[in-house]
């Protein structure tokens, strides 16, 4: 394996450690709650051992972006891959849930770290096709991962709640890597006054916002699925994390594609199909009772996702400035895990109202309604679309 591919594949690492950061426990969660029944509003408390590191990660990547800017990219990453191994594994020696949110909360400041490094990496050592092929593939690698490790976490369920906490030592075989493979690039904007009246361009702010409602939306799987599989009369733990590591080897294959995708059309048409896909996914879970419909819906709901995501993350790294892009693609990170959070926060009135599938029936319908936003906003620009450029 010659340098650039050891290069490339210890990117790749590091970034399925991302996903398996939050969902890798999924299948456990109903396991939990009955764990923790004893404690006052446990059923919530548990939904927030999944995404309190969504938070954590939302507070951390925009300052990870100003220190990486600053003061270089790997010594913090390296810090952060030990934090997640010993905050992750954690959760398998702990047996207070609010000992175990606090360790999830270490969990989620170690990927505020490490995520916006790899992205930042990825836009320094790359550029041009080569970058837009290798975001594909980053995602894709990440969903992959998230269908290993989140069927890993299934199967060790079944053996006790706490064994999905183990594989978070997975960390410790990227460590070395990352020190023996990453070179430092030079930070164009270390020790640069200027920098701190560099602005970009406002576009950013909207994707950030749109990446935050694309989470809080496709989150509904990994926090709802579990109870929604368990409420239709499927017990098997295995069964529901192979359930969800479906919805991710989808979007694996749809980010997989993406650079194909992308020369046939704009990134604001990319965004209205995978809307279009997870609210057909949706549709279907909301009037499924039966795991083949489910699956079904896994398919279409990762294939949506799975071509929005790295369609992000290109429009960023194109017109972030160079000299602030750890910055830029800091708040990406914030609000893409702001939006994890959020997702039982702000769904969880609504099941106090409507059952679980009316929740994924009034979800499509929103998503189905940004699909057609995003058409019009394509069809309202005259002369020729070119993304990501000023309206993609």
């Amino acid at each position: 394996m010659n340098k650039q591919l050891k290069l490339k594949f210890t990117l790749l690492l590091v970034s399925s450690l991302t996903i398996m950061s939050v969902i890798t426990i999924s299948p456990a969660l109903p396991q939990m709650t009955l764990a923790f029944s004893a404690v006052k509003n446990a059923a919530f408390l548990v939904k927030l051992v999944l995404t309190l590191p969504a938070l954590m990660i939302a507070i951390f990547s925009p300052i990870t972006g100003y220190l990486i800017d600053r003061y270089g990219r790997l010594r913090i990453l390296w810090f952060s891959l030990a934090l997640y191994a010993i905050s992750g594994a954690g959760g398998f020696f702990l047996n207070n849930l609010y000992h175990l949110l606090l360790s999830r909360a270490a969990l989620g400041i170690a990927v505020g770290m490490s995520m916006p490094i790899v992205i930042t990496l990825i836009a320094d050592y790359f550029e041009g096709l080569e970058r837009q092929k290798f975001v594909g593939l980053q995602i894709a690698f990440m969903s992959l991962g998230g269908i290993l490790f989140i069927g890993l976490g299934g199967i060790l369920t079944d053996f006790g709640w706490k064994y999905p906490f183990l594989i978070y030592l997975f960390a410790l075989l990227v460590l070395p890597l990352s020190m023996m493979y990453l070179p430092e690039p030079a930070v164009v904007g270390k020790n640069n006054q200027f920098n701190q009246h560099l602005k970009a361009p406002r576009q950013i702010w909207l994707l950030c916002l749109n990446t935050m409602i694309m989470w809080v939306l496709f989150f509904l799987i990994p926090v709802q699925i579990p109870f929604h599989l368990k409420a239709i009369g499927i017990e098997k733990n295995s069964l529901i994390g192979a359930a969800i590591a479906i919805s991710t080897a989808f979007s694996a294959a749809s980010s997989f594609s993406y650079s194909k995708i992308k020369e046939h059309f704009s990134s604001l048409t990319i965004f209205s199909l995978g809307y279009l896909l997870m609210a057909a996914g949706f549709i279907c879970i909301s009037v499924s009772n039966s795991y083949l419909l489910v699956i079904l819906a896994m398919m279409l709901s990762g294939l949506g996702m799975g071509m929005m995501i790295p369609n992000t993350n290109m429009w960023v790294m194109k017109i972030a400035p160079p000299e602030i892009r750890g910055k830029e693609i800091g708040k990406l990170t914030t609000f893409w895990f702001l939006g994890q959070f959020l997702s039982p926060i702000i769904i969880y009135p609504v099941l106090t109202m409507l059952s679980i599938s009316s929740t994924f029936m009034l979800a499509s319908g929103f998503l189905f309604l940004l699909s057609i936003s995003f058409l019009i906003f394509q069809f309202s620009i005259t002369g020729k679309s070119v993304s990501p450029k000023p309206v993609g």
